[in-house]
């Protein structure tokens, strides 16, 4: 009978929920209150949603979810329901009334705000906190820095038995699309805030499939480009591509040893596990190659690196036969040019064609030999 009651209640509060934080707040200078603690307006929360039995409820702000999904655990012996909100950038003040109000850690709280933390699992009482590096792959069209391949952010998760906090820091990966996947699948929704912590892992992970795959196919045209001319000579841009795999590898290794570990963590349910050892098979593949690209990248540099050298070598070759074939007749010019009186041939008829025709035939017989030696 009460949980009858609690729906037809559910019911009579259908508003849409991308609504912000702050334009939820009532009149400028108001503001909601859950449990006698205030609501500071916000711009960073994207997006929040009760839900129950793996369906979405619609509720007017965050207080209100949480009121919600907390009356129905308390009401339902099976529980399940949960709060799942979105933030975007957020202040200090946001994340520390979201804090107060599902108990997060302040040291978690702490890295969520600060942003640029190491990729980590890591577990403050009965809840989680995750820390996912994402990436993305700049194409060259965008107008952007032509030094940079691969733009990187942070998914902070928090994960407690009724509530899901998502912090995302950078432009890219959203998660708007991973909502309305999972809103898809109620079935996967309904059991808990686990199976929003997989949605998002699966999602930054084939992220790093496609930007490793991407990377990897730039690579062999680096290669290709290397051994092909000399004009393809481009150590920079290897360098770039050094740079960007050392970055996404900071990204991805750090997770594999906690990744591994937390489908043996109790807050898991048994029934999601498979799925996170399937995460789990996804990171590894990536791991291995990034892995193998970086030590391609390493080799395609010391490639460039050497041929570089042999092309230099080549052109000093070529200068040297050139400076060697030149000098023969620098040197017969400068000696009759120092004017003396008593010099052989200075008289003769034919002295200068002489000179002329020996050194043409000393410069000819320089050139084939520099030719036969593949120096020229």
């Amino acid at each position: 009978m009460r949980s009858s009651t609690l729906f037809q209640r559910i019911n009579l509060h259908q508003r849409p929920t991308h609504v912000r934080l702050g334009a939820s707040s009532g009149a400028k200078g108001s503001r909601r209150e859950l449990n006698g603690r205030c609501v500071p307006p916000s711009d960073s929360v994207v997006e929040f949603g009760a839900y129950i039995g793996g369906k979405r409820v619609d509720v007017p702000g965050i207080p209100e979810a949480v009121t919600l999904v907390r009356e129905h655990n308390a009401a339902s012996e099976t529980g399940g329901a949960y709060v799942w909100v979105g933030l975007h950038e957020p202040e200090a003040p946001e994340v520390g009334w979201l804090a107060e109000v599902f108990g997060l850690h302040p040291l978690a709280v702490e890295d969520a705000v600060k942003a640029h933390q190491r990729p980590k699992v890591e577990r403050y009482g009965d809840s989680l906190f995750v820390v996912l590096k994402t990436v993305a792959y700049l194409d060259h069209d965008e107008p952007a820095d032509s030094h940079q391949i691969i733009a990187t952010g942070e998914i902070m998760v928090f994960v407690g038995s009724d509530f899901v906090v998502t912090v995302r820091h950078g432009e890219h990966c959203p998660l708007a699309d991973v909502r309305k996947r999972l809103e898809d699948k109620p079935k996967l929704l309904a059991r808990g805030p686990s199976s929003v912590l997989h949605a998002i892992a699966d999602h930054v992970v084939d992220k790093y499939l496609s930007v490793s795959d991407l990377m990897q196919a730039e690579l062999e045209e680096v290669e290709a480009a290397v051994f092909a001319d000399v004009s393809s000579r481009d150590i920079t841009r290897i360098y770039q591509l050094k740079r960007e795999m050392i970055e996404m590898k900071r990204a991805v290794t750090p997770l594999q040893t906690p990744f591994n570990a937390l489908p043996t963590r109790r807050m898991i349910p048994s029934e999601m596990r498979e799925y996170f050892r399937d995460v789990v098979d996804h990171l590894s593949r990536v791991c291995e190659q990034v892995e193998s690209s970086n030590e391609l990248c390493n080799s395609i540099l010391q490639a460039a690196l050497a041929r570089s050298n042999a092309l230099a070598n080549e052109d000093m070759r070529k200068i040297s036969a050139w400076v060697a074939i030149i000098s023969v007749p620098t040197m017969i010019a400068g000696i009759y040019g120092m004017n003396f009186d008593h010099m052989p041939e200075l008289s003769a008829m034919w002295g200068y064609p002489v000179v002329l025709g020996f050194m043409l035939v000393v410069c000819s017989l320089l050139y084939r030999g520099f030719r036969r030696n593949s120096w020229l």
